[in-house]
């Protein structure tokens, strides 16, 4: 199995379970390839490791409140996640525990639907009777808080969801609205901090990659094994020519964010440069991968069987990251979605 040794940590206490606030006061472990070292700083010490000329590039993609509750006919409650809109737009593939064809549910405000079968990948497909129900799960829906998240929370005796998820499971440039996983890479960033990058002379770029489940689903078994699903990204031809120029110039492209990540290595051809469009990818970054187009990541501490973690060990060496894992766990790191961030230079 992947990364078996890193499932030893015991992380439960080291969970966060909101993110730090200020955002720019998480901790921050920044690992240099090169000469082996780690440093413990606080996010707020990134520009540190900028220069004038480096160009900072970021996820805008927005979560919506994809997590819905409908009733069954029996008075049953049951919890849907909706992935992805399919063609007919008045069908969805979701999320649920279980599921029968034939299953009626019922919304407020006359919304309704049934369940129709499965995908080719195994999620659920529900035909609403309404073409457009973000305006509902805008209304009524909460934030897609990953389980971990909840269970933490349950234990330490709090709500599993509150209504500042809204605020706090959203970076503070989120724009372009698609995902129902954050790319949490991008929670650590304030506006001030934000300010304090370009003031320094560095370019910040946004691409878009609407973080489906297939991020986060769990590998369960080797990362040859493993089939990623696709996500819709795109890149604006005013950020493929910043990050080219900056390539040309001798500057860094420090990627925030495994999405960011695997975005800017689907857009680029194998000289690097990056090309703008609009396409599906399901590229898994993982092993002896090449980079074509990053010099600099930055990354959460992710779950043992995940995709991220596959790509942050493709990016680092798996003996690097984990002992930076170990360090982080010896000094008590708050861990995942919420917790803090390393640079990896």
């Amino acid at each position: 199995m992947a990364f078996e040794r890193f499932k030893k940590f015991n992380i439960d206490n080291l969970i966060a379970k909101n993110p730090a606030e200020p955002r720019d006061t998480s901790r921050l472990m920044v690992l240099n390839r090169a000469a082996k070292t780690i440093e413990n700083k606080i996010f707020r010490d990134l520009p540190q490791y900028l220069k004038a000329g480096d160009t900072v590039v970021i996820n805008n993609s927005k979560v919506f409140p994809a997590k819905i509750f409908a009733k069954k006919t029996t008075g049953g409650k049951i919890e849907i996640l909706l992935a992805k809109q399919l063609e007919d737009k008045f069908s969805w593939a979701v999320l649920l525990r279980e599921y029968k064809p034939g299953t009626k549910l019922f919304f407020e405000d006359g919304l309704e639907g049934e369940i129709f079968g499965s995908t080719a990948q195994g999620e659920a497909v529900i035909k609403f009777n309404a073409q457009n129900i973000l305006p509902y799960a805008r209304k009524y829906g909460q934030m897609p808080l990953p389980p971990y998240i909840e269970k933490a929370r349950a234990r330490a005796g709090l709500p599993k969801a509150i209504e500042s998820d809204r605020e706090k499971y959203q970076t503070v440039y989120a724009q372009a609205e698609g995902s129902i996983a954050a790319p949490t890479a991008g929670f650590h960033f304030t506006r001030d901090l934000l300010n304090k990058i370009k003031a320094k002379g560095v370019n910040i770029v946004y691409i878009t990659l609407h973080v489906g489940w297939g991020t986060f689903k769990p590998l369960r078994g080797e990362p040859r094994q493993h089939q990623m699903l696709a996500e819709l990204a795109e890149v604006s031809q005013e950020t493929a020519q910043i990050i080219n120029e900056t390539k040309t110039r001798g500057g860094r492209i420090v990627a925030v964010g495994t999405t960011s990540t695997r975005t800017l290595e689907s857009f680029a051809n194998a000289q690097g440069r990056v090309e703008a469009g609009l396409k599906w990818t399901d590229l898994f970054i993982y092993g002896d991968y090449k980079f074509k187009s990053i010099d600099a990541l930055i990354t959460n501490f992710h779950f043992p069987d995940s995709t991220p973690l596959c790509l942050a060990c493709a990016f680092a060496g798996e003996d690097f990251i984990y002992n930076a894992y170990s360090q982080a766990v010896a000094q008590k790191y708050r861990f995942y979605s919420f917790g803090d961030s390393m640079l990896v230079l």
